[in-house]
């Protein structure tokens, strides 16, 4: 439910773009959501139908670059991403992984608009 309130501002952003190019539409908006971002992409597209109701992005394409977590060695350094849901351990020397910043990231890659 928390990806309501940031698909309305997806949604308020991409419509402010394309009435500052003096644009007639948003044909799409491209996001890239990391897996540990918090964000579900197919909860976002489905609010973004939604709320583009009546919006310069109604009937716009909503999709998706998603970009996998990865997790540094504790012991030895080396970035890994993980082999299974519950494994934290390095294929490398078995170490711990910890978190590292990608597949946090959650922005606008682009808008595409019709002039």
């Amino acid at each position: 439910m928390h990806e309501y309130p940031i698909t309305e501002q997806i949604v308020k952003i991409a419509c402010r773009r394309a009435e500052e190019a003096g644009a007639k539409a948003v044909k799409a908006v491209r996001l890239v959501v990391g897996e540990q971002s918090g964000f579900i992409g197919e909860s976002i597209a489905m609010y973004f139908d939604l709320i583009a109701k009546g919006t310069l992005c109604e009937g716009a394409e909503i999709s998706f670059t998603p970009v996998r977590a990865r997790l540094r060695c504790r012991s030895c350094g080396h970035l890994f991403y993980r082999e299974s849901l519950y494994s934290f351990a390095c294929p490398a020397c078995g170490g711990p992984g910890g978190p590292t910043d990608e597949g946090k990231e959650f922005y606008i890659e682009s808008i595409e608009i019709e002039s």
